[in-house]
């Protein structure tokens, strides 16, 4: 059930259907050198994931990353009824039903900084998404920013994919494209982004890129600068 990705960092993937197209959600296990864990975009908790969650360590930190992925928080809380749930600004709107969640701040959090940096990304009202990158890893963790849905599909996961532009490489979605109420303020929090020493990325949706990410990620988030 658990992938590892490199040392400390795992990944899972939740196969579902919306809409009558057959698609995919990733969530990111980040272990500290406590042990604490880090889940990030959490999936249905089946027992045997469960079970392999608890042999690597103590899950501290839920993660819902943004106004889309929340969908199983509450239920991984009820899981780990120990852990802290935090969430993208807007989402305990969204969901007063989680009276348990934090709101992410702008910065990381103390408690995360020795592992993570991290960046939210300005002028997406209706996704807010946070980033984070892994420094001992060089990995970009990410939701929805960007997209590449690689390998065999159904038709009609196939038109969607080709749609919305996600089918031939690493891009920013049409779909967040057109979400995105201020290009230059998404361009700059990309800027950031950018700035750290990357060398895979990490998403939700639906490949991990490990082979000239920076270069990739480059291109992709280059789609919210003018000209």
């Amino acid at each position: 059930m658990l992938i590892p990705i490199v040392p400390d960092l795992w990944c899972a993937t939740h196969q579902f259907k919306s809409m009558g197209m057959a698609l995919s959600s990733r969530m990111t296990v980040l272990r500290f050198p406590d042990g604490s864990l880090w889940l990030h975009s959490p999936i249905p908790l089946t027992e045997a994931l469960k079970s392999e969650l608890d042999q690597l360590g103590t899950v501290r930190w839920i993660v819902a990353p943004n106004l889309a992925h929340h969908l199983f928080a509450g239920d991984a809380l009820n899981a780990y009824p120990s852990a802290q749930l935090w969430g993208a600004p807007g989402l305990r709107k969204k969901r007063p039903d989680l009276a348990d969640l934090r709101s992410l701040p702008r910065e990381v959090l103390p408690e995360w900084a020795s592992e993570l940096e991290q960046v939210f990304i300005e002028g997406m009202p209706l996704v807010r998404e946070t980033v984070w990158f892994h420094k001992s890893s060089k990995t970009l963790i990410a939701t929805d920013l960007c997209m590449w849905f690689q390998g065999k599909w159904p038709w009609l996961t196939r038109v969607y994919g080709h749609l919305n532009g996600v089918m031939n490489g690493l891009v920013v979605s049409r779909l967040v494209l057109l979400v995105t109420k201020d290009k230059p303020a998404a361009a700059a929090s990309c800027q950031r982004i950018l700035d750290w020493p990357i060398e895979r990325v990490v998403m939700a949706h639906d490949s991990i890129v490990d082979t000239n990410a920076k270069a990739l990620l480059a291109k992709a988030l280059a789609r919210f600068s003018p000209g």
